[in-house]
């Protein structure tokens, strides 16, 4: 069981076009004894997976239920649109919509834009994914516009890809179920975040779930230590330590 005290493990989704080898290899040289698994899903089903358990937290397209997930945004994609190469729009650095409105674009059913009105001309019928989509590119018969990762992602020889300036674009998060924030899914976040493996904020290495709190409230009391000791000053504790220390202040 994910979590458990007897073989804790860490299940991380994460849609097409998200690379996360970088924080898996973090995760590997932070925690080794705890195996983080990948599960690539679809983005339309990001969501039901969290929400089944699945996994434990996932790199998701935005939006998210914000009333069941909690979601930390990352980064947020440039679109372009997929044309084949020797297409006349392969002559300008950067299109618009506006550049668009003559061509047929495919709107496949996976299509990870919320769309009010699909730019361009209607295909004649909806590609059921992205890779169908792209294969139809490539045959010459319409253009796509994707978020630049899923370019790069379903990169072929024939096909190349120009920016398209206003069109809408999708964002990165890292989310999770905000009732099922376990002391793993913290060290991922922390993790994601940049934080150093000795942050007051995370847990180290060496230190089992079961553990964190009280390792962590006693560190922060013997913080407090010298503290309470120096405003204290004149208390029989203040005078026992400074004897210790063999450096009084005065002598008579």
């Amino acid at each position: 069981m994910t979590g458990s005290e007897e073989s804790p493990s860490f299940r991380l989704a994460y849609v097409p076009g998200v690379t996360p080898a970088k924080w898996v290899r973090i995760w590997n040289e932070r925690l080794p004894d705890i195996p983080l698994t990948l599960v690539q899903v679809p983005a339309g089903e990001a969501p039901d997976v969290l929400r089944a358990g699945e996994a434990d937290a996932g790199f998701v397209r935005l939006p998210v239920d914000r009333t069941f997930f909690s979601a930390i945004p990352l980064y947020t994609e440039t679109s372009v649109v997929v044309v084949p190469k020797d297409h006349l729009i392969t002559a300008a650095d950067e299109v618009t919509l506006a550049d668009l409105a003559d061509e047929v674009l495919f709107h496949p059913l996976d299509d990870v834009f919320d769309w009010d009105s699909p730019p361009g001309e209607p295909a004649f019928e909806r590609p059921a994914t992205t890779p169908d989509a792209i294969e139809l590119v490539a045959a010459n018969v319409g253009l796509l516009i994707v978020p630049q990762s899923l370019a790069r992602l379903h990169h072929r020889k024939d096909l190349t890809y120009r920016p398209v300036v206003d069109a809408p674009r999708s964002s990165i998060a890292l989310s999770w179920p905000e009732e099922a924030t376990t002391d793993l899914v913290e060290d991922f976040i922390g993790i994601v975040r940049g934080r150093t493996v000795n942050s007051t904020r995370g847990r180290t290495a060496d230190q089992p779930p079961a553990e964190h709190k009280r390792k962590r409230s006693e560190q922060t009391g013997t913080r407090q230590k010298p503290a309470q000791a120096k405003s204290a000053g004149r208390t029989p504790r203040g005078r026992t330590s400074a004897a210790k220390r063999g450096k009084p202040r005065r002598r008579s």
